[in-house]
């Protein structure tokens, strides 16, 4: 485990423990990576003096950003029903292959994607999922990677208003403007230029925003997560 830890406080009080997490650090121990050693939750810990803390939402390994958890059981009780309600909205921004419409509802129905992967072959419900989006930038490059002169790309913030697993990944795949850097719904052209030219790959996504009601003082609760390094870096493409 490090020595330092790799969680960035963004909010304290008596009930709430905000944090931005980097890409590629699991939450907490997941069957699909089960050699793992080091999670946000034993990270978060130590941040709250070593007592326990109550994830109230998922965040993917490769997803950084706003996380958080909450100090005790019936605050994490409490907000988890809020989410599952739809009352906490949260933003997250993305670059994506092509340039997207200015704005969208995305209204597409998800399987069920197990965790064990020996269920992969089983029959899976499908729910509602829908995923609004706006186009905060666009680019164009003189590179060519799929056989045209220039490549597209678009930076967005997705507002999901469905918690389905890898939601906004394959959201983004279905309207054909896929996340740059994902292994799963990507393109791996794409993937790979952007991973040779800054000398690593990652996900570009990050959550950044979530608004909701404090589930102890009522009070209207805003936190926000800065971009890390490694997204900004690649955000440099948007440069003039």
């Amino acid at each position: 485990m490090r020595l330092n830890n790799p969680l960035i406080e963004i909010y304290r009080d008596a009930w709430l423990l905000a944090v931005h997490k980097p890409a590629g650090l699991l939450v907490h121990r997941s069957p699909i990576d089960k050699h793992e050693t080091e999670f946000a939750l034993q990270y978060a810990r130590a941040l709250n003096g070593g007592e326990h803390v109550y994830p109230v939402h998922r965040l993917d390994r490769p997803t950084s950003g706003l996380l958080v958890f909450a100090r005790d059981p019936q605050t994490a009780s409490s907000l988890g029903k809020a989410l599952m309600a739809g009352d906490v909205c949260k933003t997250y921004q993305a670059m994506v292959r092509g340039w997207t419409p200015e704005q969208g509802l995305i209204d597409h129905p998800l399987r069920d994607e197990p965790e064990d992967r020996r269920l992969k072959g089983e029959p899976q419900a499908e729910r509602e999922a829908r995923t609004r989006y706006r186009r905060l930038a666009t680019t164009e490059i003189p590179v060519a990677i799929e056989g045209h002169a220039t490549s597209r790309y678009s930076l967005v913030e997705l507002y999901p208003e469905t918690g389905r697993k890898h939601q906004l990944r394959r959201h983004m795949k279905h309207i054909s403007h896929p996340i740059i850097g994902d292994a799963n719904h990507g393109r791996g052209r794409h993937n790979r230029y952007f991973a040779e030219r800054f000398g690593q790959g990652r996900l570009m996504l990050a959550a950044t925003e979530m608004v909701f009601t404090h589930p102890a003082t009522g009070e209207r609760l805003h936190l926000q997560a800065e971009l890390e390094d490694s997204f900004l870096q690649v955000l440099s493409v948007f440069a003039g």
